[in-house]
C-alpha cells in the first residue's frame, strides 16, 4: 500500500527558525507550508517550494488563524465570512509563490485551532470548504478525521484524504482531543511507533480511553515543530518501507 508521509514545515517567521525543515524535507512525500498567518513569511515560503520542487515532494498550503504570538493554536472568534477570505487569502499567496517557481500547490490542510473548531463545527466547515472550491475545486483536502469537513466538502465537489496524526491523541468520534488536556500530545517515540504499527497493519488507532477505533487514512502527518521531528521522521518511514509499503505522494497513489 502506497502512504503519503507529510509534514508541516516553512513555520518560522524572518529570523527566527522553527523544525528542521531542509532535513525533513528529503524524507516525506508532501509538505503543507505555512503561509504567513499563524507562521511563516513569503521568503521562507519560495525557500521550501523551491526545495520541494527540487526533491518531487508535493506541497500544500497549510491555512490557519492570524496568530503568530499564539502559533495559530488559540481559538479566535471571528466572522465566518472574514474567516472564508482568510483563508483564500492564504491558498492564492501559496499558490503564487508555487507558480513562480514552476511548482504547483496539490492539496490544502487547516491548521491548529482552526482545523479543531472546523472538524468539530459544520456551521464553521460550510464557508471554509467553500472558499476551498471557489479557489480551486481540484485541491486535496487533507484533513484530520472529521464527519463536518467530510460532508462540508462532498457538498463542494471537493475530495477529502484523511490524516493519521500518530502524536496526537483520538477521542471515540475521531477528533483530536485538545492540547490543553493531559495526554493530548504524545512524546514517547516507542508509543508513536507502536501506534503506526498498528494504524499499518490493523487499520485502527486506540483512542485516550482505549477503545479500538478504524483510520481509514492513507497519509501520516508529522509535526516539523515538534522535538525530535528529524529522528521521528526516519523511524515512521523505516516503519512504513519495512511493513511492505512505500512512501508516495497523494497525488501518486493509486
Amino acid at each position: 500500500m502506497d502512504i503519503d508521509l507529510n509534514a508541516d514545515l516553512g513555520e518560522g517567521f524572518g529570523p527566527w527558525q522553527m523544525g528542521q525543515d531542509e532535513d525533513l524535507m528529503p524524507l516525506i512525500s508532501s509538505a503543507n507550508i505555512a503561509c504567513g498567518y499563524h507562521a511563516g513569511d513569503p521568503l521562507i515560503m519560495r525557500e521550501r517550494v523551491r526545495q520541494a520542487l527540487s526533491l518531487g515532494v508535493d506541497i500544500g498550503a497549510h491555512v490557519g488563524f492570524p496568530d503568530r504570538q499564539g502559533f495559530g493554536r488559540r481559538v479566535m472568534q471571528i466572522d465566518p465570512a472574514e474567516l472564508a477570505a482568510m483563508v483564500i487569502y492564504q491558498l492564492g499567496a501559496l499558490d503564487g509563490i508555487a507558480r513562480s517557481v514552476g511548482h504547483i500547490m496539490t492539496h490544502m490542510s487547516f491548521h491548529g485551532a482552526l482545523g479543531n473548531m472546523a472538524a468539530a463545527d459544520p456551521v464553521l466547515a460550510r464557508p471554509l470548504l467553500k472558499a476551498v472550491a471557489e479557489f480551486n475545486k481540484n485541491l486535496l483536502v487533507v484533513s484530520s478525521s472529521s464527519c463536518a469537513i467530510e460532508e462540508a466538502a462532498a457538498e463542494q465537489g471537493l475530495r477529502v484524504v484523511t490524516t493519521f496524526l500518530a502524536d496526537r491523541a483520538y477521542d471515540d468520534d475521531g477528533l483530536l482531543v485538545s492540547r490543553k488536556l493531559n495526554g493530548a500530545v504524545i512524546h514517547d517515540e516507542t508509543a508513536i511507533a507502536d501506534r503506526v504499527k498498528r494504524f499499518l497493519d490493523e487499520g485502527v488507532v486506540i483512542t485516550i480511553t482505549g477503545k479500538r477505533l478504524a483510520m481509514p487514512a492513507r497519509s501520516i502527518l508529522l509535526h516539523g515543530d515538534t522535538q525530535g521531528a528529524l529522528h521521528l521522521a526516519q523511524t515512521i518511514s523505516a516503519i512504513i518501507q519495512s511493513s511492505g509499503n512505500a512512501v508516495v505522494p497523494l497525488t501518486r497513489q493509486a
